[in-house]
């Protein structure tokens, strides 16, 4: 018997599954906080990949050997199919599909939970949804996660790869006239970049008219290149242009101006003119559609905070602190959402706001920090240091990070988003030596705006 089914099973094409492996957290506010894995893989998937679909199923940490870079890529460009579950961040798992991407033309399927919001924009690929509202796995759940895959996943194993999709002629012969365009847009965008370095680097009074006619000289260019878009779109943000913002982006085509980043961009430069509500109504649609980030969870809570410190309601306080809290949860790397809180909490004063407000500073200092050594030039790293160090009360530190923005410069929106933040954090010093002192360091730092 058992040669019977070693010579079915070998007759059998073979399904590499891509997951995590034991418990992990979600990181979603909408799904369970933890999954079993092992107990989705025991109870749903390898039935699902054996019984339904007909494959011999190989979970990626199954076999020790297999984490061996080298036999871990012959698995996923080899094996007849390949499903992938996305619904946690996880590095690893994008990373192999975009291997099995570029190995194979079909067989890669992604899986994910309903609730799932993934940390990269995989949304436009193929990917299948099934329920999951517990982490423990039932058996009533492990039943509707099989139907829902039944469902569709058979239907999605002979899809193109994005990678093959977007190269004629991959992997063998290229279209070379493709290879030849490619590279002159490359070559394009190489002296845009370094004519927008250029016109950044003019002297504030000269820098709007250079960004103005670097917008005119690669308005034809920019249906092809949508990154020369975006980096002139930040390029605008970043001197606090934001009418010039809102006019740009009015101008984009479609595609363009759907971009996700600038649509970000977009709603913060429609907020600064005051329209905060619209804003957030607009950048709640993009979750919905592009999936939560950290980025835009935090947009979202400074268009609440505008509005309470415009309007002083309660609730827009709240409503701050619970978009910013979401985003630091949603990438606790990116310190922008918690380096907020901190002072919305004490404003708010609420019973455990101040344990609150010491958690948030801790992940925002370590987080900062943290980008300082990955990346010494990150132009909010000083501007949030120096918030850190008004919020402590420590006024040597903010001094000492004041002599960096004289010496390394700052850029007009970091300042513009920077000083109302340490104006909040004086208000809540109670030592008024400190506040002098603090005052004074304001003061200077306030003149780098002219």
């Amino acid at each position: 018997m058992a040669d019977d089914n070693t010579k079915k099973n070998s007759l059998r094409p073979i399904c590499f599954m891509i997951m995590p492996y034991g418990k992990k957290q979600t990181m979603s506010d909408k799904g369970p906080a933890t999954i079993d894995y092992n107990a989705l893989w025991d109870k749903a998937l390898y039935s699902f990949i054996e019984d339904d679909l007909g494959y011999n199923a190989i979970r990626a940490d199954q076999d020790m050997s297999a984490l061996i870079i080298k036999e871990m890529i012959e698995r996923l460009a080899l094996s007849d199919l390949v499903i992938a579950d996305v619904s946690t961040p996880n590095t690893n798992v994008y990373y192999e599909i975009g291997v099995r991407h570029a190995a194979q033309r079909t067989g890669c399927v992604m899986i994910s939970a309903t609730w799932a919001q993934q940390t990269f924009d995989i949304t436009q690929m193929r990917q299948v949804r099934y329920p999951l509202p517990e982490g423990e796995i039932t058996d009533d759940t492990a039943k509707a996660v099989r139907e829902a895959l039944n469902e569709s996943v058979k239907g999605l194993i002979d899809g193109s790869s994005p990678v093959f999709d977007s190269i004629p002629g991959y992997p063998d012969a290229p279209d070379e006239s493709l290879v030849t365009s490619m590279r002159g847009q490359l070559l394009q965008l190489s002296q845009f970049t370094a004519d927008a370095r250029a016109a950044r680097m003019q002297p504030k009074d000269k820098r709007e008219a250079a960004l103005n006619a670097l917008i005119d000289q690669y308005k034809s260019i920019i249906p092809k290149l949508p990154g020369v878009a975006v980096e002139i779109l930040t390029s605008l943000r970043d001197c606090a242009q934001w009418q010039s913002v809102i006019d740009y982006v009015n101008n984009l085509s479609g595609v363009t101006k759907n971009l996700p980043v600038v649509q970000e961009i977009y709603n913060l430069a429609i907020s600064k003119t005051g329209k905060h509500i619209e804003a957030i109504a607009a950048l709640e649609q993009l979750m919905k559609l592009k999936g939560e980030t950290s980025e835009r969870w935090g947009l979202i809570g400074g268009r609440y905070k505008k509005l309470f410190d415009e309007t002083k309601d309660p609730q827009y306080l709240s409503k701050a602190i619970t978009a910013y809290d979401k985003g630091m949860r949603t990438d606790l790397n990116d310190y922008y959402p918690s380096n907020n809180l901190p002072l919305l909490y004490r404003t708010r004063g609420r019973k455990g706001d101040e344990d609150n407000a010491n958690i948030a500073a801790i992940v925002a200092l370590m987080a900062c920090e943290r980008s300082r050594v990955n990346n010494p030039s990150d132009p909010w790293a000083v501007p949030t240091l120096t918030v850190m160090a008004f919020a402590s009360g420590n006024v040597d530190k903010a001094e000492d990070l004041y002599n960096e923005m004289v010496d390394n410069g700052t850029k007009p929106f970091n300042l513009q988003s920077t000083i109302p933040e340490l104006e909040r954090a004086i208000s809540l010093i109670k030592d008024q030596d400190v506040v002098a002192d603090l005052t004074a360091t304001l003061d200077k730092i306030k003149a780098l705006q002219n």
